[in-house]
């Protein structure tokens, strides 16, 4: 079965920091490359960090050095570090997988980001 499923999600206070995981099963994981992306109520989704079969990554410019995209192809998992965590920032999550070499693209069911004081 294809399938992503994030992780990690939750409530922090401004400023604050977490860490979304994505676990990728059904797929050949290094082929693929995967992104974040966030959707807020009344919002379009957007992307926000994406990292390719070689490890080069790529971010949206509203979290360009407090969020950090990494995956472990070994364990079929991308992360994705939050720092410095804004009221904006709220929105929920989205894991992405898109074939390199072909068309195919999966979506996670999404994990809730909420940050307030």
């Amino acid at each position: 079965q294809v399938q992503l499923v994030e992780s990690g999600g939750g409530l922090v206070q401004p400023g604050g920091s977490l860490r979304l995981s994505c676990a990728a099963s059904g797929i050949s994981f290094s082929i693929y490359n995967m992104g974040w992306y966030r959707q807020a109520p009344g919002e379009q989704r957007e992307r926000v960090a994406s990292i390719d079969i070689g490890g080069g990554t790529t971010y949206a410019d509203f979290v360009k050095g407090r969020f950090t995209i990494s995956r472990d192809n070994a364990e079929s998992t991308v992360s994705l570090q939050m720092n410095g965590l804004k009221p904006e920032d709220a929105a929920v999550y989205y894991c992405n997988a898109r074939a390199k070499f072909f068309v195919h693209e999966v979506w996670g069911q999404g994990t809730q980001v909420t940050v307030s004081s």
